[in-house]
């Protein structure tokens, strides 16, 4: 068990350190305009969902703001982070249902705006319900992301 969790914390922070941090400095004042936004896809999400590192490093324990985008439809399985996290929704609806097991019904909407905290280890789900959503998410990395079902992690057949 112990290899698994390290080999699996590996790919995080594998993962995390090719996200593309686009060189904003949390320590001098710098802006990244949203049309430059680069967006990457990230191993840990479906292949339609990307990632947008804005500032700091989401391996290292340090503060970090990624953005994550998720085209109408998809759906992220049941997963948990360790960190702490502030979401910010910045466009399209954001659904998040909390609990172990995706329950389409348990879906709380979330319009552009509105600023919604998760406790690290809390077990929740994502859907693009109503059309492509981005939020943006602040957290102290490292960045760990793990699917309750392990069938549900796009890494597995990686």
């Amino acid at each position: 068990m112990q290899k698994v969790v390290i080999t699996f914390i590996g790919l995080v922070l594998f993962s995390v350190h090719h996200t593309h941090s686009q060189n904003l400095s949390k320590d001098k004042l710098g802006s990244i305009h949203n049309e430059n936004v680069v967006w990457k896809s990230f191993p840990a999400f479906p292949s339609n969902v990307k990632l947008a590192t804005l500032v700091g490093e989401p391996n290292k324990n340090e503060p970090f703001i990624v953005r994550v985008k998720v085209p109408e439809g998809e759906i992220i399985m049941p997963h948990k982070h360790p960190e702490d996290r502030i979401y910010t929704v910045i466009s399209g609806v954001f659904y998040i249902g909390i609990g172990e097991n995706y329950d389409e019904s348990q879906l709380n909407a979330y319009p552009p705006g509105t600023v919604l905290t998760l406790p690290g280890g809390t077990p929740h789900f994502h859907c693009a319900k109503s059309g492509e959503y981005i939020t943006q998410v602040y957290a102290i990395g490292p960045l760990g992301l793990s699917y309750i079902n392990i069938e549900d992690d796009p890494r597995k057949n990686k």
